[in-house]
């Protein structure tokens, strides 16, 4: 009779072992195959690092006047992304886009993009890359309150260098702001 529970256990031992492998042994595996993806192919894992924000100063506007705002942005270099009117309608546009607040957006100017030819596409792409500017031309709102708050939005792109694109991304935009009379 006590040969019995000890064939139990051996029959369960077995099933886990044909199931590949026990839950303690997944986890190191799984850190292993994530090292290895990283070693192989970091740009997978720095999209972080390819588009970078400039620090905004703090824009100082009066109530019912405008102000322009420049957005420095730095791609780096050996990636692009895809201009505001990109040539492909499939292609993942740049896109600034403002939350309602004290200052009203009155238009988002882009740099003039560049015209590049890529080995994955038969005709040449709109793009940005290296380091530009978006200008974003504000009114104060006459209803705004003076002092001092923060203005958001947000970044969505796609970069890509010339044999793949990483995943979209949207980032957020802060602007510091003084409102005054």
């Amino acid at each position: 009779m006590t040969a019995f529970p000890s064939r139990r256990m051996g029959v369960a031992r077995r099933s886990t072992e044909r199931a590949g492998a026990s839950p303690r042994s997944i986890k190191p595996g799984l850190a292993y195959v994530v090292l290895v993806s990283a070693i192989l192919c970091p740009s997978g894992f720095a999209q972080n690092n390819v588009v970078s924000l400039g620090t905004a100063k703090t824009v100082t506007a009066k109530i019912g006047e405008t102000a322009a705002v420049p957005l420095s942005i730095k791609v780096t270099p050996g990636y692009h992304v895809n201009s505001n009117t990109p040539a492909d309608p499939l292609f993942i546009p740049l896109r600034l886009t403002w939350n309602p607040g004290p200052l009203e957006t009155v238009e988002i100017v882009f740099p003039e993009p560049q015209i590049e030819k890529y080995g994955f596409s038969e005709k040449p792409l709109s793009v940005f890359s290296g380091d530009f500017k978006i200008v974003t031309k504000f009114k104060v709102a006459s209803s705004a309150v003076p002092g001092v708050g923060v203005l958001t939005g947000t970044l969505h792109y796609q970069a890509c260098n010339d044999k793949m694109c990483l995943i979209p991304k949207t980032v957020e935009v802060t602007l510091p702001i003084e409102i005054v009379k």
